[in-house]
């Protein structure tokens, strides 16, 4: 998203692209639901719908998630949509499930094409709100129409701030949401951070007593 970014990412692996919207500087924080904030999120539907159009998987992760183990094991093989949920009422095809679109894999597919397509051109029905509570009201209607399936990942497995596995054993992701400010989200990212540390210098036979450091800024 920006020139920092594309530099860091460089470092890592060659496999990156550099994506930019003409008049929008992406170089500073945006704020929750700001013009720019709302513009970002929704374009980024335009550039996942594409990337489907190629015939490629994709897993979209927002930046301020914690990997600790591989997140591709909770991926199941039957879902056209797996996506990390905020509200688990229990089972991963629930449709009243709360979706979290911080973490989601979608496999390329009709269903899955015309689901990005559909998504962003609800974006009108719902103004000034950001593509996840517009997914949250139309999922229902996109399982009906285009016979998706959908997956919706237990927080016990990944979870966030909003909602999250106590069991460290458990645990593949930690998502800084419910949460605002940079500085809230880095001290409480910080803060797991140094738990799952802690957590990996354990013996076996302790690991079972592993627990996050709450309160923290956000995370409860």
């Amino acid at each position: 998203m920006d020139p920092t970014a594309m530099a860091r990412c460089r470092a890592v692996h060659r496999h990156c692209y550099l994506y930019t919207m003409p008049g929008i500087d992406f170089t500073s924080a945006k704020f929750f639901l700001s013009k720019e904030y709302l513009e970002l999120v929704w374009s980024k539907l335009k550039l996942q719908r594409r990337v489907l159009q190629l015939g490629y998987n994709f897993l979209f992760t927002d930046v301020d998630i914690m990997w600790f183990r591989n997140p591709f094991k909770q991926v199941t093989a039957y879902a056209d949509m797996s996506i990390s949920s905020d509200v688990f009422f229990g089972g991963p095809d629930n449709i009243n499930n709360f979706p979290s679109t911080g973490f989601f894999h979608v496999k390329p597919n009709n269903r899955t094409i015309a689901m990005t397509r559909i998504w962003h051109e609800a974006r009108s029905r719902f103004p000034g709100m950001n593509e996840q509570p517009v997914f949250n009201a139309i999922k229902k209607d996109l399982v009906r129409d285009l016979r998706l399936r959908v997956q919706y990942i237990d927080p016990a497995f990944m979870g966030g701030f909003c909602n999250y596995g106590k069991d460290l054993n458990k645990i593949f992701t930690m998502h800084a949401n419910c949460c605002v400010g940079l500085g809230a989200k880095l001290k409480d990212l910080r803060s797991v951070l140094d738990d799952w540390k802690n957590y990996t210098r354990m013996p076996h036979w302790a690991k079972h007593a592993a627990k996050w450091t709450v309160p923290g800024a956000c995370i409860h």
